[in-house]
C-alpha cells in the first residue's frame, strides 16, 4: 500500500470513529449534511479523498472540537500534496483516480479547459479513453482494471447535461490530429465533438492550425469557477489556490479564446480531420 493510500485509510478511520462516537449512523450522518450514503462510505472506506470543505462539514455534524478540526484538516492538506504526485496514480488505481476528479467536477459551476495534446477527459468516448488509460497503464504501472477506469470516466461526463453548469473547452486543431488510437476510435472521437458541440453550455474552441498561438501551449490546465486552477504534467498535478495563479491562467485562456473558433467553423475543422482519418482507415 502507498503513502497516499495509506494516509486516506487513517483518514478514513478516523472520520468513522468520530461517527460512531457522536452516535450516528452514516446514513444519519449523510442526511445531515445533505450528502449520499455513498460518500460518506466511499469517505470512510478511502475510495475518496476528503477535501478541507468535505472536513470542515463533518466535524461540524459531529460537533469535534477545533483541535480535532485542525488536525483533521492538517491530514486533508498532505493527503491532498501527495494525491499531485505520479505515485498517486501508480498506487492508488485508474478509477479511485477519476473518482476524485469527479468530485472537484461536482464542485464546479464554470468550468474552462485548454488542452494542447489530447481530447478533453470529459469529451472522450469510451474506446479513445480506453487507450488513454492503457497507455497510463503502461507508463505508471497502475494497478486496476482499465475497463473500471473508463467507466469511471464516461460517468464523469453525465455533468455535462446539467444545465446549470458552463463548459467552455479549448484545443488545437493538432490535439485532433494527435493520434492516440486506431484511425477508426479517432473517427469515433471526432463525431463525438461534433454532437456535444450543439450542447447549449457547452462552447467548444478549435484553434486552426493556420493560427498563431498567443503562447506556447506548454501543458493543459483546467480552472475551477475563480477558485482554483489544475496544472498537469507528467508527474505532478499542480493545484492552486492563489488569486494570481487563477487569473493568470484565466488570461491565458481568455487569449486563446480569442484566436480559436467556434459553432460551425470549429465544426467545419473537426469535420476535415475526420475526413482524414477515413481516408486512412480506407487504406
Amino acid at each position: 500500500m502507498t503513502s497516499f493510500q495509506q494516509a486516506r485509510v487513517d483518514m478514513g478511520a478516523q472520520l468513522r470513529q468520530l461517527r460512531e462516537a457522536a452516535g450516528l449512523s452514516g446514513k444519519d450522518l449523510a442526511e445531515r449534511l445533505g450528502w449520499q450514503a455513498s460518500k460518506v462510505s466511499r469517505l470512510e472506506n478511502a475510495r475518496q479523498s476528503a477535501t478541507d470543505d468535505d472536513v470542515a462539514a463533518w466535524a461540524q455534524a459531529v460537533q469535534a472540537g477545533p483541535e480535532t478540526l485542525e488536525a483533521l484538516l492538517q491530514q486533508a492538506a498532505a493527503i491532498d500534496a501527495r494525491r499531485s504526485d505520479w505515485r498517486h496514480w501508480a498506487g492508488s488505481g485508474l478509477a479511485a483516480s477519476q473518482q476524485d476528479v469527479r468530485e472537484q467536477e461536482a464542485r464546479t459551476k464554470l468550468f474552462r479547459v485548454f488542452e494542447p495534446g489530447v481530447v478533453v477527459g470529459l469529451l472522450q468516448t469510451a474506446e479513445y479513453a480506453r487507450h488513454i488509460f492503457l497507455s497510463l497503464k503502461r507508463l505508471y504501472s497502475a494497478p486496476g482494471d482499465v475497463d473500471q477506469g473508463v467507466q469511471a470516466r464516461m460517468q464523469r461526463q453525465e455533468i455535462l447535461y446539467d444545465r446549470s453548469r458552463t463548459f467552455r473547452f479549448i484545443m488545437p486543431e493538432t490535439a485532433l490530429l494527435t493520434k492516440l488510437a486506431p484511425s477508426p476510435v479517432m473517427q469515433g472521437q471526432l463525431d463525438r465533438l461534433l454532437a456535444v458541440s450543439t450542447l447549449p453550455n457547452m462552447e467548444l474552441g478549435i484553434v486552426p492550425l493556420e493560427a498563431q498561438h498567443p503562447s506556447v501551449p506548454l501543458t493543459g490546465f483546467w480552472i475551477f469557477d475563480d477558485d482554483q486552477v489544475l496544472v498537469p504534467t507528467r508527474t505532478k498535478e499542480n493545484r492552486s489556490r492563489e488569486r494570481a495563479d487563477v487569473e493568470f491562467y484565466a488570461g491565458v485562456f481568455d487569449d486563446y479564446h480569442k484566436v480559436a473558433l467556434y459553432r460551425e467553423e470549429a465544426r467545419s475543422i473537426i469535420m476535415r480531420v475526420n475526413r482524414q482519418y477515413a481516408k486512412q482507415s480506407e487504406n
